[in-house]
């Protein structure tokens, strides 16, 4: 299936849309993105583990649970429409959810181990959809969303805060 067109998505979405430049499939995808996603993952430093680039930002565990979480709604969303399920998904606050996850008090290497099992998950069930599955749209968080959108919005938020954590953090 083709690269998601305007009005797949909410607009708030397109910035990681476009960070999926230059593939027009999920097949295209995983085959770009998903061992450069794990392999940039598996090299965080231990010791960067709670570092954070300023007071009040999230360390660098807040945001691989983050980058976790958001996958798991992303991936949920995505299986619920695809499965017919016509529910107006709710939205999350990610800000909560990072308030409440307990990050700090995990390893790094127990959020690499998790990210790197949901992300081979993720892949997994994206690349058993069908055209049909794929063209199958819902709504979240009152915003109608395509599965084959929610994809490429999957991997967009992945490499969003790849960048973020090069840029920033390492």
């Amino acid at each position: 299936m083709a690269r998601p067109s305007i009005g797949d998505y909410a607009s708030f979405y397109q910035a990681y849309i476009a960070k999926t430049e230059g593939c027009d499939s999920i097949t295209a995808l995983i085959a770009k993105y998903s061992d450069e996603i794990n392999a940039f993952i598996k090299s965080i430093p231990d010791d960067k583990a709670h570092f954070a680039y300023a007071e009040n930002k999230w360390t660098v565990n807040d945001l691989l649970q983050h980058m976790i979480d958001a996958e798991r709604i992303f991936t949920y969303r995505a299986l619920t429409f695809a499965r017919k399920d016509d529910k107006n998904l709710p939205g999350f606050d990610e800000n909560e959810y990072a308030a409440t996850a307990n990050a700090n008090n995990r390893t790094l290497q127990s959020l690499k181990e998790e990210f790197t099992a949901v992300r081979k998950s993720t892949d997994t069930f994206f690349a058993s959809l069908t055209e049909a599955q794929l063209q199958t749209q819902g709504k979240a968080n009152n915003n109608p969303v395509t599965v084959n959108a929610i994809a490429f919005i999957t991997f967009g938020h992945v490499l969003h805060h790849i960048q973020i954590l090069k840029e920033r953090y390492l």
